[in-house]
């Protein structure tokens, strides 16, 4: 019985996608089993603190669980090099690690509580307190488990504490105090934590006595449990209560602070106690400040070197990633290619005429495919404009044609009006081909802005443009470009048509959370309540939709001010 060629051919795949499955899975338990290593190998480290090789070892592992496509693994590694970072002062680094690592996550609220609170940590590093008690409550909101509620939720207590809402602090200890989480058993070094911060809240509020107490009690509990690293903050406390009682026990507490902290090599609390006893010390005040600014440029540096070697690690690690997947594809292609050999001088000709039927037709299909995608996209964009066309302009236009008939153009106001409406006309046909024009949201996104405020710039007309180029325009989102570049040209647009202004000055400026754009001209000005409200309202829809706000000041004869303020 005769068999048809595509018989054979499904034969042919068959053998093949046996063989190379096999040799798929024995190459993925083999990547499985080096991640594996990896990652284990890097928590030892870790706890030894041996952060730059856990770091590095982290960061190879990730890459390999990402061929696995194994998040939850790629989470919980890009945790630990974000602790990792926090641990060096790498506090920016951390936060875009830990971002990162939300998307592997999303159904681990544990891991997700991890995250929140670790930024919280970063940010109030960061002294971004709002921000910080923001997270540390997503935090607390994640973990299902209390004891794990109670983490997040006390580390709001010192933030409010820096934020001097000491009422807030005491509230909120003094809520989980009284919790029956504390009293289960292990929790004594929690509730030292809880607190040695109450009452130090208690002390920064007036209650000196009591606050010293609770202070005193804690650092007890924390001595008796060993908890060495938590006793560092009941001494800085305890400093700061006896500076304005008793110097010299101050400085006791202080020194013991510091001691601890440089055998931890914990060198915040370092600085801190070092700031103590110089506020203490008057006579001694010129060598602690030469040791502290000694110390805090040691540690700019050390902080700094971290932060480049992460660069680097990841960096070479990337690196070093492609090459290994060049080498295994080339050893998986030489092993598949001897496998292949021997079917290929089987059914070559029966494969050979199959795959150009196949490319054939595959080519059509797509060719086909891809000017259907094309024409329906044109399409749609026609349509669209064209309804804007006959929405906004088909009346204007017949009203102006009706006009002109009716109407003595040979008369100069006559003619005067029938300019103004054409003018008003081509505005805004202008206006629609801009609003569909593509804006540079990349490198040359300053040119772009440059190039159409330019447009503006007449004899009898000076357009200043300050501090673009200040802005890191690479860290703003596209859409945020792309509103600023409208709002400015709805802004050129208006003062064009009423402001009669000879000079404009477009001032940029940023802080760490805001872009801040301030426009102002010396025009005719208006009273706010005869404002023409089309072109407002569109800037205000604008940087509304991007959760900015925009203010408008104008008084007659006194110009036009405009000030927007923009998240980053």
């Amino acid at each position: 019985m005769l068999r048809s060629p595509f018989f054979y051919f499904i034969i042919f795949l068959f053998l093949f996608s046996c063989t190379e499955k096999k040799a798929i899975n024995t190459n993925t338990e083999a990547i499985e089993k080096e991640a594996l290593s990896l990652r284990d190998k890097a928590a030892e480290h870790f706890d030894k603190q041996n952060f730059n090789t856990a770091f590095n070892e982290f960061n190879k592992s990730k890459l390999l669980f990402e061929k696995l496509k194994d998040s939850a693994n790629i989470g919980y590694v890009l945790i630990l090099m974000a602790s990792i970072q926090q641990v060096n002062g790498d506090y920016y680094g951390s936060k875009e690690t830990v971002t990162e690592a939300l998307s592997y996550v999303k159904n681990n609220s544990e891991y997700i509580a991890i995250i929140n609170n670790r930024l919280g940590i970063a940010d109030k590093e960061l002294s971004l307190y709002d921000d910080a008690i923001f997270y540390y409550k997503k935090a607390a909101n994640e973990f299902s488990d209390p004891i794990g509620k109670l983490g997040p939720l006390s580390n709001i207590a010192p933030v409010y504490i820096q934020q001097k809402k000491y009422d807030q602090a005491i509230s909120l200890l003094e809520s989980l105090l009284s919790k029956k989480t504390l009293e289960k058993k292990g929790q004594e070094v929690n509730e030292s934590i809880l607190l040695d911060n109450l009452g130090y809240a208690y002390f920064k509020n007036g209650l000196e006595e009591k606050g010293f107490l609770l202070m005193k009690d804690a650092l007890q509990t924390r001595t008796k449990f060993k908890d060495t690293y938590g006793s560092i903050e009941s001494y800085l406390h305890l400093a700061d209560y006896y500076a304005k009682k008793d110097i010299p026990k101050s400085d006791e507490n202080a020194l013991a602070a510091y001691n601890i902290a440089t055998k931890l090599n914990s060198v915040d609390e370092r600085l801190e106690a070092m700031q103590i006893l110089i506020s203490n010390n008057r006579s001694n005040q010129i060598k602690y400040v030469q040791k502290y600014f000694t110390l805090n440029d040691s540690i700019i540096k050390v902080r700094n070197n971290f932060k480049n070697k992460f660069a680097k690690i990841k960096y070479d690690a990337k690196k070093e990633k492609d090459e290994n997947v060049k080498l295994r594809l080339e050893k998986a292609e030489n092993e598949l290619s001897l496998q292949k050999a021997t079917y290929l001088r089987i059914v070559f000709v029966i494969v050979f005429i199959f795959l150009v039927i196949l490319i054939a037709i595959l080519i059509r299909y797509y060719k086909n495919k891809n000017k259907a995608i094309e024409f329906k996209t044109s399409y749609n964009t026609e349509a669209r404009i064209a309804k804007k066309i006959h929405d906004e302009l088909a009346n204007d236009v017949y009203h102006v044609i009706a006009f002109a008939e009716s109407q003595t153009l040979s008369q100069e106001n006559t003619k005067e009006n029938l300019l103004q409406k054409l003018d008003d006309i081509y505005g805004r046909v202008r206006g629609i081909s801009k609003e569909n024009n593509k804006i540079d949201t990349g490198i040359n996104f300053t040119s772009t802005i440059k190039e159409m405020l330019s447009t503006y710039n007449t004899g009898e007309r000076n357009i200043m443009i300050t501090n673009l180029d200040d802005i890191n325009w690479e860290m703003i989102d596209d859409t945020k470009k792309v509103t600023i570049s409208r709002v400015l040209q709805e802004l050129m647009v208006n003062m064009k048509k009423h402001s009669q202004a000879n000079l404009v000055v477009i001032k940029f400026d940023n802080d760490q959370k805001s872009i801040l754009i301030n426009y102002t001209d010396n025009g005719k000005g208006s009273e706010k309540t005869k404002m023409v409200k089309n072109g407002l309202k569109n800037m205000e829809s604008r940087i509304q939709a991007v959760k900015g706000t925009i203010d408008f000041e104008t008084e007659p004869d006194k110009g036009f001010r405009v000030k927007i303020v923009m998240p980053k």
